[in-house]
């Protein structure tokens, strides 16, 4: 892996977070104004004036947009509105309880996925494998919060096995683990066994067959690598859609994390918040992408020195 190749993919992220803090500004700016959620209609003209010019409000919009650039490279991503505090310490408070939902889910989702994309490859077109492809359309194609619902009439409700909502034990822990890794499980699954057919069949499975070696390490060792790209790819992708995805299930169950945060601020208009928030997504998926890169590299060293051919 060459740093020419480093170099161009550690370029590009850093281009798209400056995109990414530069679409969030004006999209958010060009929404309305925040001081008309903080004050009662019949405020006066003179509050409402004195209010934009506190937070800033009343600059013209360029030079708003190089304030926050230059407040962003010092951590200062502004005030919350709302708590009148650091935007990034009251987002920075929930990221434990994301991370904790978002790595339960990512262990769930690797875990079904690859298992149940492996035996659908190798049982293919047998019952397990038609089974297991139903899994994976029902899983992709039902809504989270639909999901979430269901599990909360069947599990909280009707048979009251499980807790619907808050954080505190591991129980609490199941029902929003289970609703956001179903569906990205199916779509791993889905990957992973459209890959490894591509590859089971190849020259060198045969060889290593024809050797010998043992059926376990032939598919760890030879079928999984070889097909492991475009796994990475759709593994990369949910892992960064993990906190996004957080938003419909944290809101279901009422998990503390900064999905639930998102949809607080932007019901109050707190700018300053909701542009934290989206940032730090965007910086997750924008690393999480860096990374899947690199993996790339790692896979195919055609890749990380510059060459474009074809794997064989």
């Amino acid at each position: 892996m060459n740093a020419r190749f480093l170099l161009t993919k550690l370029l590009r992220a850093v281009l798209t977070l400056i995109l990414a803090v530069t679409f969030v500004f004006v999209v958010l700016r060009m929404s309305g104004d925040p001081v008309t959620q903080l004050l009662p209609d019949d405020a006066p003209a003179a509050v409402v004036a004195a209010y934009r010019e506190m937070l800033g409000l009343d600059r013209p919009l360029p030079e708003q947009y190089l304030r926050y650039v230059a407040g962003i490279a010092r951590g200062d991503f502004g005030v919350s509105f709302r708590d009148d505090r650091p935007a990034l310490d009251v987002v920075l408070e929930r990221v434990p309880q994301t991370l904790e939902l978002g790595l339960t889910a990512l262990a769930l989702t690797l875990f079904l996925g690859l298992g149940a994309g492996v035996l659908a490859a190798l049982k293919r077109g047998t019952g397990t494998d038609h089974a297991t492809m139903a899994f994976t359309i029902i899983g992709h194609s039902m809504p989270n919060f639909f999901l979430g619902i269901l599990l909360i009439l069947l599990f909280a409700m009707t048979w009251r096995v499980l807790p619907s909502s808050g954080i505190g034990t591991w129980q609490h822990m199941v029902l929003p683990a289970v609703t956001l890794g179903t569906s990205y499980a199916a779509t791993v699954a889905r990957f992973t066994r459209s890959s490894l057919l591509e590859v089971l069949h190849q020259p060198y499975m045969r060889t290593a067959r024809a050797k010998g070696v043992p059926f376990a390490r032939s598919i760890l060792g030879h079928a999984l690598p070889n097909a492991g790209i475009p796994i990475v790819t759709v593994i990369g992708l949910r892992i960064g859609a993990l906190i996004g995805g957080a938003v419909v299930v944290e809101t279901v169950f009422a998990w503390p994390g900064i999905g639930q945060l998102l949809v607080n601020a932007v019901a109050a208009r707190d700018l300053a918040v909701v542009q934290t928030v989206v940032l730090l997504i965007a910086f997750t998926m924008v690393v999480v992408n860096f990374l899947v890169d690199i993996t790339y590299g790692w896979l195919d060293p055609r890749i990380g020195s510059g060459r474009s051919e074809a794997r064989a």
